[in-house]
C-alpha cells in the first residue's frame, strides 16, 4: 500500500536541468509536488514537479525505464497495488492531494479515464464493455445506460462501426476497435482525466493514426496525459511535452519548443535521436 515517506531522501549529486514552462491559459488539472517513488529501497523517482494543464494533451516521453509509465501510474494511484511501494510529496487534484490520508482511491479512479497499452476489452458484448463502469456503480436505468453507450462510442470514433453490433462479442473487433472501444469504456464514467499509457504501441499505422485523430478530438473535452515511446507521435498530438530521464523530470514546456528548441542538452540528445 502506498504512503507517505517523510524519512527517506532523494539521491543527492545530481542537479537536473528542469525547465517549467507553464502557457497559463487553461488552469492546472494536475498539480505534481517534489514527488517521488521508491520501490522497496530503490528510488525511481525523483523530486517531479510538473503541471498538468487543463484541457490540453502533455506528453511524457523518454527512453525505456525512465519512470514516464511509473509516474502515469502514480496519478490514480494504480501503483498502491506494488507491494513495498512508498512514495513522498503531493498530487494535487483540484487543490486535494490525492495521497493524503482518507483519500477514496476507489472514488479517484472514476475521475481518472486509465487506457493502456494493449486494448484489453472484457469478454463480453460492445454494449456491455462501455456500460461496465456503471454497472459498477449499480446503474440500471436502461435509457441513461443506452445514452451512454452511444455518448461514448461517439466520443471514441465507434459509433458507426459498432452501432449495428452492440450485442456482438467485443473480442470480434479489430486491434484498433478494441483500442477506441477501451477509450469509449474509460470515457463513459465521465472522468476529468484521460491516462494513456502508450495507446498505440500494439497497433498498425492506420489504427495508430485513428487513434490519434481521436486523441485531438477529445482534446479540451478531458485533460489527457499520455505516454509514449514515439517522439513522432508526441509532437503530432501532444500541446505540452515532459522528457523524463533516469527518474527526474529534465525539461517540460509547449510541444514545438522541446522538439525544435530545447533548453537542456540532454533533451535535445534525445529528441534528435542520440540516445534512447
Amino acid at each position: 500500500m502506498a504512503m507517505a515517506l517523510e524519512e527517506k531522501k532523494p539521491a543527492v549529486g545530481f542537479d537536473p536541468t528542469i525547465y517549467h514552462v507553464k502557457r497559463g491559459e487553461n488552469g492546472i488539472a494536475l498539480d505534481i509536488k517534489n514527488f517521488c517513488l521508491w520501490y522497496g529501497s530503490s528510488q525511481a523517482l525523483y523530486d517531479v514537479n510538473l503541471d498538468v494543464e487543463a484541457g490540453l494533451v502533455t506528453a511524457m516521453i523518454g527512453p525505456s525505464g525512465c519512470g514516464k509509465s511509473t509516474l502515469l501510474r502514480s496519478l490514480n494511484r494504480m501503483n498502491d497495488l506494488i507491494d513495498n511501494l512508498t512514495v513522498s510529496g503531493k498530487v494535487e487534484l483540484e487543490g486535494k492531494d490525492i495521497y493524503a490520508s482518507g483519500t477514496d482511491v476507489i472514488s479517484l479512479r472514476k475521475r481518472m479515464g486509465m487506457v493502456f497499452q494493449k486494448p484489453n476489452p472484457f469478454p463480453m458484448t460492445i454494449y456491455e464493455n462501455v456500460i461496465y463502469p456503471l454497472r459498477v456503480d449499480g446503474v440500471r436505468d436502461k435509457t441513461l445506460l443506452d445514452e451512454t453507450v452511444e455518448r461514448s462510442l461517439r466520443g471514441a470514433a465507434l459509433w458507426n462501426e459498432a452501432k449495428d453490433r452492440l450485442h456482438d462479442s467485443a473480442l470480434g473487433l479489430s486491434g484498433g476497435q478494441q483500442q477506441r472501444l477501451c477509450i469509449a469504456r474509460a470515457i463513459a464514467g465521465d472522468p476529468e482525466v484521460l491516462l494513456m499509457d502508450e495507446p498505440c504501441s500494439a497497433l498498425d499505422p492506420i489504427a495508430t493514426a485513428k487513434v490519434e485523430e481521436l486523441i485531438d478530438e477529445l482534446r479540451g473535452l478531458y485533460t489527457i496525459v499520455i505516454v509514449t515511446h514515439n517522439m513522432q507521435q508526441a509532437a503530432r498530438v501532444s500541446d505540452n511535452t515532459a522528457f523524463m530521464y533516469l527518474g527526474r523530470l529534465i525539461e517540460y514546456g509547449d510541444t514545438k519548443k522541446i522538439f525544435t528548441d530545447p533548453m537542456s542538452q540532454k533533451t535535445l540528445e534525445y529528441v534528435t535521436g542520440r540516445f534512447g
